[in-house]
């Protein structure tokens, strides 16, 4: 693998001492026209834009997964699609993508490591810098930088690890919130990445819909003002050399999914709003906007019977146009979610584009009525034919494209990528792996801990007690306790438990991956689970990535938290008082499934006689 520094010092030499912003070529094919990047920046977007063919406007619009090879190279190794992995469908080469449909915004889903992804981060940028020209690639990604123990959540390979966004709403925390946005900008711009498809600020209202793990909660003051801090640290004061840029999402708020069904699947297309609490969605969109996010993603689902037309919300005009760009007077980049106009199709399974609504309009149709409705980038996809075909044909005007061009264009200046598309070579060591990152992550993970019951002060254990532990690691458990080979030999046993989620029925491995159904424990688990307990004094650390519902395990349970998102040893500081939990539920759980299907799927805290309240959680005692 080449060294950094030195791919980076040579990919410069090609580059004027003044810094060239983009190039044209004359009628002899050379190099001859350099723009001074003092101009302002309106001027050189529409500088730029006057010398761009329709073909090179149409993939701007587009941004799609790419491969990462395990050589930081960026040829298509296969010269067919890559394989997929977990986190997304089967994807080409960032490299085939600009040469075959003028692409230039990619997102990265499962990489080598991060070393080599900054190595072929280089590459490509390089590459960009001979292309006609020579317009700069945006690297957007999916959260990073969260412990999961879900195989179909990113995992923070490499980079620090944090609690998840639940947790920093546990945490409750703006400092916090803004410490860790500052620290993962810092490592995204180490290995190129330049958007960040989050924060994610839907409200958690539907406690069985399986991307809860990923928001801040149920409430929307505090999401607020959590997304405000979020953003800041990634964007700063105004977006630039330093900043990555915030795609938040999903406009106006995917929460109230009906019987908590995602709409990534064609089992459910709509999300509801029985308690009317549409606008109530809006208020962390309000506060990002505000903050100056300088993206927002809408939502895959029919906000059914609250607009003109029950379609998808980025084919929805009432949405797009007349909520977002002129209620709100959003000027940003609108880009759809993934995969909305064109079928995956595999051997083993079809998944259907995320057309939800326009299911029978061909897919250029789908291309038009989401230009109609304002959108000005398509997630996932790789057609911008499209585009070039409705321009040709006079269904949609070129001026109409440029206005999406002109907004994609001004967030590459705004980010610095014109004037230095590299990455510092000195930044990667400096940054990835810093110890007081590390450190801080792995904290969050304790912090964000939450104490909903400790009978009898049971918490925090003393060192060297005999325990039995169940899925905890017992190398891990060994630094602080005697671990014992059965529950008869404990003084106190100490389990980890996830919420429960019941797979739905589908050939498609990525619906069957999400965390749909009831909440509850059942049958032979949670007989197993009792027994336990009845057998030894118990500890019971429940993973929320859902609200569980768990009134016998916490009848029982001589001590109860909830963590979101901790490996074992964050967990056993707080288990043995190394750290004291701060985490306040940033949602209710209910007491029962029963109170699960009666609550009103838009309204927060709307379950009958909830186990917990919002916001509840003990501390340790002095």
């Amino acid at each position: 693998m080449e060294n950094l520094e030195i791919l980076v010092r040579s990919s410069q030499m090609i580059r004027e001492e003044k810094g060239f912003t983009y190039r044209d070529l004359n009628k002899n094919g050379k190099l001859d026209v350099y723009e001074d990047p003092r101009q302002p920046t309106e001027h050189r977007v529409n500088d730029l834009l006057s010398q761009m063919t329709l073909e090179e406007k149409a993939g701007m619009l587009f941004i799609n997964g790419s491969a990462v090879n395990e050589d930081g190279s960026i040829d298509d190794l296969s010269g067919q699609m890559e394989t997929g992995t977990t986190s997304g469908p089967p994807q080409l080469s960032a490299k085939a993508q600009m040469d075959l449909q003028q692409m230039n915004h990619f997102n990265l889903w499962e990489i080598p490591d991060a070393k080599t992804l900054s190595i072929w981060s280089q590459h490509l940028q390089q590459y960009a810098e001979e292309t006609r020209l020579g317009i700069p690639v945006t690297l957007a990604s999916d959260p990073r930088h969260h412990f999961s123990r879900s195989i179909y959540e990113m995992q923070a390979k490499d980079f620090s690890q944090w609690c998840q966004p639940l947790g920093l709403a546990a945490v409750g925390d703006e400092d916090l919130v803004l410490r860790f946005a500052n620290i993962a900008r810092r490592e995204y711009l180490a290995v190129g990445i330049r958007i960040a498809l989050h924060p994610q600020i839907d409200l958690a209202t539907e406690p069985r819909w399986p991307r809860i793990s990923g928001t801040f909660g149920a409430d929307a003051p505090l999401s607020a003002k959590l997304a405000k801090a979020y953003i800041e640290g990634f964007q700063g004061e105004r977006l630039g050399v330093e900043s990555v840029a915030c795609m938040t999402k999903h406009f106006p708020g995917g929460g109230p999914q009906k019987d908590g069904l995602d709409p990534h699947f064609e089992f459910q297309k709509g999300q509801v709003y029985p308690g009317g609490y549409f606008d109530y969605h809006l208020i962390p969109f309000e506060a990002a906007i505000e903050a100056g996010t300088a993206a927002i993603m809408p939502y895959y689902g029919v906000p059914i019977n609250q607009t003109d037309e029950n379609v998808a919300m980025s084919f929805n005009k009432a949405i797009i146009t007349g909520l977002l760009r002129e209620k709100y007077q959003f000027d940003g980049v609108i880009c759809t979610d993934w995969g909305l106009i064109t079928d995956l199709v595999t051997p083993d399974f079809t998944w259907p584009a995320r057309a939800w609504g326009v299911e029978h309009l061909s897919e250029i149709d789908r291309v038009k009525k989401a230009l109609e409705a304002g959108v000005d980038q398509f997630g996932g996809e790789s057609c911008p034919y499209h585009v070039v075909e409705l321009v040709r044909r006079g269904f949609i005007s070129e001026e109409r494209i440029d206005q999406s061009v002109r907004r994609l264009l001004r967030l590459k200046f705004q980010l610095g990528l014109f004037d230095q598309p590299f990455i510092n070579p000195d930044l990667f060591d400096q940054v990835l792996g810093e110890p007081e990152s590390v450190a801080f992550g792995l904290a969050s993970q304790s912090w964000a801990m939450t104490l909903l019951k400790n009978q009898d002060q049971t918490l925090p254990l003393k060192r060297g007690l005999s325990v039995y532990v169940k899925d905890v690691d017992i190398d891990v458990a060994k630094d602080f306790a005697e671990v014992v080979s059965s529950p008869e030999e404990a003084e106190i046993a100490i389990i980890r438990l996830k919420t429960p989620w019941v797979p739905v029925e589908s050939k498609n491995p990525m619906a069957r991956g999400f965390h749909h159904g009831d909440l509850d424990f059942k049958g032979a688990e949670l007989t197993s689970i009792l027994e336990l307990m009845n057998t030894v004094p118990t500890v019971v650390i429940i993973e929320l990535d859902r609200p569980a519902v768990i009134p016998e395990i916490n009848h029982s349970a001589r001590a109860l938290l909830a963590d979101f998102g901790a490996i074992d040893a964050a967990v056993l500081r707080v288990v043995f008082g190394e750290e004291r939990p701060r985490g306040r539920l940033p949602f209710e759980l209910p007491s029962s499934m029963e109170a699960v299907r009666k609550q009103r799927s838009d309204v927060p805290f709307d379950s009958k006689n909830p186990l917990y309240p919002f916001g509840f959680g003990l501390s340790f005692p002095d």
